[in-house]
C-alpha cells in the first residue's frame, strides 16, 4: 500500500500548514484507525470535517455526501507519512474522515 504506515503516524497538511496529526492505533481492514491531534490549521477546516462526520445512514445517490465532501476536496489536502515518504492527495490516493479525536484513513 503506497505511503502506508503501520503503527505509525501521518500529518494532514494543506501546503506548509499542518492541519493535524494522525497516530494509528488499530486496523479495521481496509481502514487505519487513528487518534487525531489538531494542529495549527485545524480551526480553519474543522467545521467542514464536522459536517461530513454528522452524516449517517445510506446515501445511495450521494445527494447528502457530495455537498459535505466537496469543500474538503477543494482544500487540496495531503497526508504525509511520518518518515516523510511520498505525500498522498486526499480523495485521489486516500480518504481521511475525522470525527472528534478519531480519524479513519483509507488508502
Amino acid at each position: 500500500m503506497k505511503g502506508a504506515v503501520v503503527d505509525g503516524m501521518w500529518w494532514l497538511t494543506q501546503g506548509d500548514t499542518r492541519i493535524g496529526e494522525l497516530r494509528q492505533y488499530a486496523i479495521d481492514q481496509p481502514t487505519f484507525l487513528c487518534h487525531f491531534i489538531p494542529g495549527p490549521g485545524w480551526e480553519g477546516v474543522r467545521v467542514l470535517f464536522e459536517s461530513w462526520a454528522a452524516l449517517h445512514g445510506p446515501d445511495p445517490d450521494g445527494s447528502r455526501t457530495t455537498p459535505a465532501i466537496k469543500p474538503i476536496m477543494d482544500l487540496g489536502l495531503t497526508l504525509v507519512p511520518e518518515d516523510e515518504g511520498q505525500p498522498m492527495a486526499l480523495f485521489k490516493e486516500c480518504i481521511v474522515r475525522i470525527d472528534g479525536d478519531i480519524a479513519r484513513v483509507r488508502c
